[in-house]
């Protein structure tokens, strides 16, 4: 890249001193309406270029210097090359005699589309002034762009734009992440700007952890719990502001909301949270007097367990041997429906027990409800099955 650079300033050098001495000297070339000569011509746009080339190598080595990536130089370049064309134009235009022409021309047309095309980079450049004779942010405030959905860090404060580095979006929490976000400076007249650090010797927000805890909780023991890690964590912010950490609460349908709330440092308020929910953890942990509170989630398959054990404390809940139990009249069965329970058995366990009854001087049982159930297990290889063992009833058997 630096070889092609300057051997094309190079060649582009020596074109411009060979048409400037060519038409400095004795030969006649055709002379153009201005008094300029074709080799003046040629020479004046070999110095444009000349002029372009020495800049696009200036631009590199700045880039190099400031650590910015290439790509930057190019974009910077393809600047450069448009200026070159106007400025080629313009000498062209010149040596014709209809510099007049093209000036009028470039102002009646040229004016009016680069007003259209420049209206937002002027409002970004006037926000620009704005900013830095107001000072509403500086770089290194936490700024959030309410309508934009937007919350960052300034890390810079340009004529077109404002650089910040993107707090949350791709995470639950306000932490910088790393991702820098161009805002244009024109867009700075029509949004709200909400600084979280408008004065930077006192950058301090309030915050709040919320714990939930059961009704049969010691409330004062709690809050004593609850005020004592923020007061650890945040030592420091109490001694600049002067304010204590305080409790404020909401009764709920399943404990009581209790909300520590606190001063913070802006860009500290993950850690500093994080750090006091430790301690408020660590702390119930090791208390008699509290505890959290959770919701009841119902689970089929916990609320089968608990079945099973409710029925195993049944004394008419029996573990009964598959050869013991008899079916004097088997209910038609589909096949389908046996295969589907056989695979959910595998899968879940016998969920409710068949119901069984045995007849008076009899060794063996009647089944009174739960075929399918039956006929699954036996052919799933079981050996006994849970039961429920009622009083025989000639009537209810027949």
């Amino acid at each position: 890249m630096w070889r092609d650079k300057l051997l094309s300033l190079l060649i582009w050098s020596g074109t411009a001193a060979v048409f400037l001495v060519l038409s400095a000297s004795s030969i006649p070339f055709p002379q153009l309406p201005s008094g300029m000569d074709l080799a003046g011509l040629l020479g004046f746009l070999a110095v444009v270029m000349v002029g372009t080339e020495l800049l696009s190598l200036l631009t590199m080595w700045w880039m190099v210097f400031k650590q910015k990536p290439a790509v930057e130089g190019a974009m910077i370049n393809r600047l450069y090359k448009l200026l070159a064309v106007i400025a080629a134009a313009v000498v062209v235009t010149y040596s014709i005699g209809r510099l007049a022409s093209f000036t009028t021309f470039f102002t009646l047309f040229g004016g009016m589309l680069l007003g259209w095309s420049l209206q937002a980079p002027v409002s970004g450049f006037a926000a620009f002034l704005l900013v830095s004779l107001k000072r509403p942010f500086r770089p290194g405030d936490r700024v959030q762009f309410p309508n934009l959905g937007l919350t960052g860090d300034i890390q810079e404060i340009g004529p077109m734009y404002t650089v910040l580095n993107q707090v949350g979006g791709s995470i639950g929490s306000e932490e910088a992440v790393g991702r820098f976000i161009l805002v244009p400076n024109a867009m700075l007249f029509s949004q709200v700007a909400i600084n979280y650090t408008m004065k930077q010797e006192a950058a301090y927000i309030l915050d709040e952890v919320v714990i939930r805890v059961t009704y049969d909780s010691n409330w004062s023991v709690a809050e004593k719990l609850l005020l004592e890690a923020a007061r650890e964590v945040t030592a420091d912010i109490i001694a600049a502001t002067g304010v204590e950490p305080y409790i404020r609460s909401d009764l709920y349908d399943y404990g009581v909301y209790m909300r520590l709330r606190y001063m913070t440092r802006v860009k500290d308020r993950p850690a500093i949270s994080y750090e006091i929910s430790k301690r408020i953890f660590s702390a119930f942990q090791k208390e008699q007097d509290v505890d959290f509170a959770i919701p009841y989630v119902y689970s089929y398959k916990a609320g089968a367990v608990r079945k099973e054990e409710e029925r195993s404390q049944d004394p008419a809940f029996r573990h009964i041997m598959i050869n013991k139990i008899k079916t004097e009249e088997q209910p038609k069965l589909d096949p389908h429906d046996i295969e589907m329970l056989m695979a959910s058995i595998e899968e879940k366990g016998l969920l409710q027990p068949i119901v069984v009854a045995k007849p008076p001087g009899a060794d063996h049982y009647e089944i009174l409800a739960g075929h399918l159930r039956f006929e699954a297990a036996k052919r799933l290889g079981w050996k006994s099955i849970p039961a429920l063992v009622r009083q025989y009833d000639n009537e209810e058997t027949a």
